[in-house]
This record gives C-alpha cells, sequence and structure tokens, in this order.
C-alpha cells in the first residue's frame, strides 16, 4: 500500500488515496491502528483515506489513532487538498470536500506549483446542547456556555460547540502546566459527553490572541486541532473575550480563525505539509 504522511501544525495523519489502495471497510480500523502506531507502524495520530465522491470533488474517510471513525479534521482537510493538488488529482484551487455526509469549502494557496496554505469554510457553529452532544444538567438550557462540570474532583467553567465534532473548551490561566495525560481522559470519558469529546485548554492572551492544548477523542494530546480552534474562538467570543478574528498559537504552529458573525460562518487558515512518502 502507497501512503504520504503530512502534517497540518504538526498533527499528522497518515494520507492514503482510496482509488487506487482498496481495502475492505472491516479491516480499516485494524490497518489503522497498526500504522498509527510510532514505534511499530508509520507513526501518526490517525488514518485519512482519500476516496471518489458524488457530493463534492473527494471525500475524505479519517479514523483516530484507536481506529474509531471521526466526523472531521480541519488539520487533515487542509491537507487532503494539498495531497489532490500537488498530486494532479485536481487543478482547480476552489474544491469540496465531504466527510461524513458534511460538504466543506476550500480556496486553495499555492506557491511554485504546491500548495502552501488553506483556507476551509467550515461552515457554522453548533450550539445545541443536544446536537453536540452533551448532557444539559437540571438548570441548564439549550446551550452550554460557561457550564460548571466536575472532573477528577475540581470544578471547571466548559463552553461546548461542534464543528462537525463535539468540543468541549476550558479556560485557564496558564496551559504549560497542564497535567494533559491525567485530565484529557477524565474529560473525553466523561458522562456527561455521550460520543466522546474533544477537550481545549484556552488561555487568552490578548483580544485577537489565544493559547491552546488539546486532548482529542481516540488520540491524545496533538500538536493541533483544526476544528478544536474554531470551536475555541467561538467559546472566546461568546464569553466576550475576543475579537471575531483571532491567532490561535498551538504546540505545532499557529492558525487564523475567524467567525463571521453575520453569516455565521467559521474560516480557518493554515498551512498544509508533506513530510515523506512510502509503501508498506
Amino acid at each position: 500500500m502507497k501512503f504520504t504522511k503530512m502534517h497540518g501544525c504538526g498533527n499528522d495523519y497518515i494520507y492514503v488515496d482510496g482509488s487506487k489502495e482498496q481495502i475492505p471497510a472491516k479491516e480499516k480500523p485494524e490497518l489503522v491502528k497498526k500504522l498509527s502506531d510510532r514505534h511499530f507502524g508509520i507513526g501518526g495520530d490517525g488514518v485519512i483515506f482519500i476516496n471518489p465522491s458524488r457530493e463534492a470533488d473527494f471525500e475524505m474517510e479519517m479514523y483516530n489513532m484507536d481506529g474509531t471513525r471521526a466526523e472531521m479534521c480541519g488539520n487533515g482537510i487542509r491537507c487532503v487538498a494539498k495531497f489532490v493538488y500537488d498530486k494532479g488529482l485536481t487543478d482547480q484551487t476552489s474544491i469540496s470536500i465531504v466527510s461524513c455526509g458534511k460538504v466543506k469549502y476550500l480556496e486553495l494557496h499555492v506557491e511554485n506549483g504546491k500548495v502552501s496554505t488553506v483556507k476551509v469554510n467550515m461552515g457554522s457553529p453548533v450550539l445545541k446542547a443536544e446536537e453536540i452532544p452533551v448532557l444539559v444538567t437540571e438548570s441548564g438550557g439549550e446551550e452550554v456556555i460557561s457550564d460548571p462540570i466536575e472532573v477528577g474532583g475540581k470544578v471547571y467553567e466548559m463552553t461546548c460547540v461542534s464543528m462537525g465534532n463535539p468540543h468541549a473548551v476550558v479556560f485557564v490561566d496558564d496551559v504549560s502546566d497542564l497535567e494533559l495525560e491525567k485530565i484529557g481522559p477524565l474529560f473525553e470519558k466523561h458522562v456527561r459527553f455521550p460520543k466522546r469529546i474533544n477537550t481545549e485548554f484556552v488561555k487568552v492572551l490578548d483580544q485577537d490572541t489565544i493559547e491552546m492544548r488539546v486532548w482529542e477523542r481516540g488520540t491524545g494530546e496533538t500538536l493541533a486541532c483544526g476544528t478544536g480552534a474554531c470551536a475555541s474562538v467561538v467559546a472566546c467570543i461568546l464569553n466576550g473575550l475576543t475579537r471575531e478574528q483571532v491567532t490561535v498559537k498551538l504546540l505545532g504552529g499557529n492558525l487564523q480563525i475567524r467567525w463571521d458573525r453575520k453569516e455565521n460562518l467559521v474560516y480557518m487558515t493554515g498551512p498544509a505539509s508533506t513530510v515523506f512518502e512510502g509503501e508498506i
């Protein structure tokens, strides 16, 4: 099987051309776990199959490191765009990609014949608790904004947003001293999250800049999360902490996120990089 290792801000996946590599669906979860292993496999936060599609120009079929299917990946979808353009599968710089039935629209910035950065229309943020999904408390309303949650004996305030996958955003004074390996799994598997949760821990630096670390369900801490960055900016704006255009500083690099309140659309701009190609 041929593959391409790519990353967006250090959020790395193994990319496979699904039109050329025919792998039975039932075999994919175990294959993903083997390929993603950083000691015995290729190593990555998961595997993304790039397939033909009738709904859009291409389909992104994404799996987490543990073999579970995921709905959306902001860093991953930018790399899919780079993959299809750089490999000549399209010559268009405006393309559409579908993942789990949801179509996203992307603008590709090309330098010297290769894609360097990609702007993605991530769609409208979902705030209704039942659609995220997150269970509300008896006193809670339809949305979860600055809502208390007890995790590991400590009470946090979270704001929950779905950007195609579920996120809980927690504001903290410092992201560098977080014991993410301990608290991340406790959030992920908390009883209030029926489909588990991605958790973003955010420090607001100023009205235009935030710093973020993320624990992704099915994978653990990653160097970046595109949908998480979008969810974090939405949460910041809902809590009156930032303006609409924000630089999100992640362990693997920076993303530019804008929530157009008039259109109710979130736009993400960031890099996409190829690391190496191979055969396994």
